[in-house]
């Protein structure tokens, strides 16, 4: 005899579970999300490129087109290189990114020397007061350098260094940014490997320069990007220790296009693309190393 078996009942629902969101309204919240995130990121570029663009529009522009009217004009009609020319026939503009240069290229080296032999003191070399150097250096990177702009010039001109280029790169010689970064950096660096160099004879310094340095080559390129974008970019500094105008930098130098030569904003623009052109031809030439030596470095407590 046999007997029929009846299919399971399915077991009855929860009332208090709620109800599963159906797929529609799913895929409506995942796409508002989606929407939500781009037009953030639409945000925070127009925010951050938006002001260069609009410079590099302004520095194209001819004479008869409008710098600032209702509605904004981004692509010029007429583009001329000719606000270029006239930068260059007004100020000395090579003159003055020669002594940026050599400013900023004095801040790399200082930076990288200096930054990487006191990292690596702080991170793999023990000795008493090395938290509150540590501590120190870490400090300085919030202090405001206007509190100490008056401190410094005393002390460059009771070295006669005011009104030298060597005067306007010193106080950014070395700065916690750098060791701090370096610190980092070698603190991350397994140890084993220097304990076999220490089997074998080596010393400190051997350590240092063959085994320690070349393992963080990526952070040594975020400190030089670091150090040459904040000296060029400096402008309080070398106003108030410069007052021989051959011996400007070019932050200095271009400000006197604004009201002193000229009135035309397409020129001043112009003088700040002239400017900013060599930081950005240095970042995408190194931007491989920066961010690959920002996540070395990663400054931490």
């Amino acid at each position: 005899m046999t007997t029929l078996q009846t299919p399971p009942t399915p077991a009855a629902a929860d009332p208090r579970r709620p109800a599963a969101p159906a797929p529609t309204a799913r895929r409506v919240r995942a796409a508002a999300g989606l929407a939500g995130r781009y037009l953030l990121l639409a945000l925070v570029f127009a925010l951050t490129v938006g002001p260069f663009l609009w410079q590099l529009s302004t520095s194209l522009k001819g004479n008869g087109e409008r710098v600032f009217g209702y509605p904004p004009q981004l692509l010029p009609a007429h583009p001329t290189l000719h606000h270029y020319a006239e930068v260059l026939d007004t100020v000395p503009v090579l003159r003055y990114a020669g002594n940026s240069l050599v400013v900023a290229l004095g801040s790399v080296l200082t930076n990288c020397l200096l930054g990487s032999m006191a990292g690596y003191a702080l991170a793999r070399m023990k000795f008493r007061g090395r938290g509150l150097a540590a501590g120190i250096f870490l400090a300085t990177m919030i202090i405001p350098f206007e509190s100490i702009m008056v401190s410094e010039f005393l002390v460059a001109r009771s070295l006669h260094l005011t009104d030298t280029l060597l005067g306007v790169m010193l106080p950014g010689a070395a700065s916690g940014l750098s060791v701090m970064l370096m610190r980092n950096a070698f603190r991350r660096l397994p140890a084993e490997v220097e304990e076999a160099a220490i089997l074998d004879g080596a010393g400190e310094w051997t350590r240092f320069r063959r085994i320690a340095l070349p393992s963080v080559r990526g952070t040594l390129a975020a400190v030089a990007i670091f150090s040459f974008v904040f000296s060029w970019d400096d402008f309080l500094w070398p106003l108030v220790s410069l007052s021989d105008q051959g011996k400007y930098t070019l932050t200095v130098g271009i400000q006197y296009l604004s009201g002193t030569f000229t009135n035309d904003q397409r020129v001043i623009a112009a003088g700040t693309m002239m400017a900013v052109v060599p930081l950005l031809a240095l970042f995408f030439a190194l931007q491989r190393f920066f961010f690959r030596g920002v996540g070395e470095g990663a400054v931490k407590g």
